[in-house]
């Protein structure tokens, strides 16, 4: 299967640069994945398309203000850093730029002294490993001084930035936002509660490789990034009790569907783990125990697009994606999403 199989144009006034007010009132393009039937609805509207006994499967990861804008010491440039991997408790590994002239030894300060950031050593991709020095706790400093490391399609300047946090989010770590959460609001998840669906969460820290373009020909030789997922005992109990009483299993998003599948047996139990997945989906995969998906509309030739085609049809997808377009869908992270039954 090549690459190209998964393109599709976009014409660049359809990508969100901004989210909505309410999260539910985003559109909701329902798929059937079998016989590629589309319904047009409003994100509210999904309830309607849970029963009594599915699982709603969420990633409760929260995105970290991982961009950080300083000085460099002695010279004053201007100096972008990006937080990758935090490596010991001062120790980060980072994307870094303009990154030509900061070398070993070089300083860069952030929020007036606040933060200093020294580089210790350059290694792959030309990432740098930085020793932060700061009072009280890091996490605290960052809060202050950190801004949301937005997707490089999104341009627009984020009023407030919660809104690229799930209203679930309670572990720190992603480098960004599990997209297909956002459109859910407290309210909406305790109606779907209300009516019996069982709610479930895994983390999965969602890495810049999500955005890494896929740059072989043949799909198959692209290697996947590695991401760290936990799922509980708890968590595993719910799905799989759901599973065994018929319940439907409900992905929402392409996290926790790489978590759900990695985990999975082959009979689509699900069990208490916690590691690096570098699982790829891509068609003709089976599924071991997602059922459905809920998701946004993802760029075109990405990973992200080959997963969702794979619980439906290369075919299928292409053509929602095509009527997507021609129905003026708002796409990508603060878009509009699809619900693939």
């Amino acid at each position: 299967m090549k690459t190209s199989d998964f393109f599709y144009e976009l014409p660049p006034e359809l990508i969100a640069q901004t989210p909505l007010a309410d999260r539910a009132s985003s559109r909701l393009l329902v798929l059937g994945k079998n016989d590629g039937n589309i319904e047009h609805k409003h994100f509210y509207d999904i309830i309607d398309y849970l029963s009594a006994g599915d699982c709603l499967v969420l990633n409760d990861t929260r995105v970290l203000p991982a961009r950080l804008i300083g000085e460099k010491v002695g010279t004053g440039a201007r100096v972008e850093f990006l937080l990758l991997n935090r490596k010991s408790e001062r120790e980060w590994e980072v994307i870094l730029k303009p990154g030509k002239k900061c070398k070993p030894g070089v300083k860069v300060s952030f929020g007036g002294g606040k933060l200093i950031a020294e580089i210790k050593e350059t290694v792959n991709d030309g990432n740098r490993i930085v020793s932060f020095e700061y009072d009280g706790l890091f996490e605290n400093v960052l809060d202050e001084l950190g801004e949301m490391p937005l997707p490089p399609y999104i341009t627009a300047k984020l009023a407030d930035r919660d809104r690229y946090q799930t209203v679930y989010s309670r572990h720190t770590g992603s480098a960004a936002a599990p997209t297909a959460g956002l459109h859910f609001t407290p309210e909406l998840l305790e109606q779907i509660e209300a009516k019996g669906v069982h709610i479930a969460y895994v983390t999965l820290h969602v890495g810049l490789g999500t955005f890494r373009p896929v740059k072989v020909d043949d799909v198959e030789n692209h290697k996947m990034h590695s991401e760290f997922y936990t799922i509980t005992a708890d968590t595993a109990r719910i799905i799989n009790e759901a599973r065994q009483n018929g319940g439907r299993v409900i992905s929402v998003g392409t996290t926790s569907t790489r978590v759900l599948e990695t985990v999975a047996s082959s009979g689509g139990t699900v069990s208490e783990a916690s590691g690096w997945t570098d699982i790829f989906i891509y068609p003709p995969y089976r599924f071991k125990c997602v059922n459905c998906l809920i998701t946004n509309f993802h760029l075109p030739e990405s990973t992200l697009l080959m997963l969702v085609s794979a619980i439906s049809s290369k075919e299928i997808i292409m053509k929602a994606y095509a009527e997507a377009v021609k129905e003026k869908y708002r796409f990508f992270s603060f878009g509009d999403a699809m619900f693939i039954s």
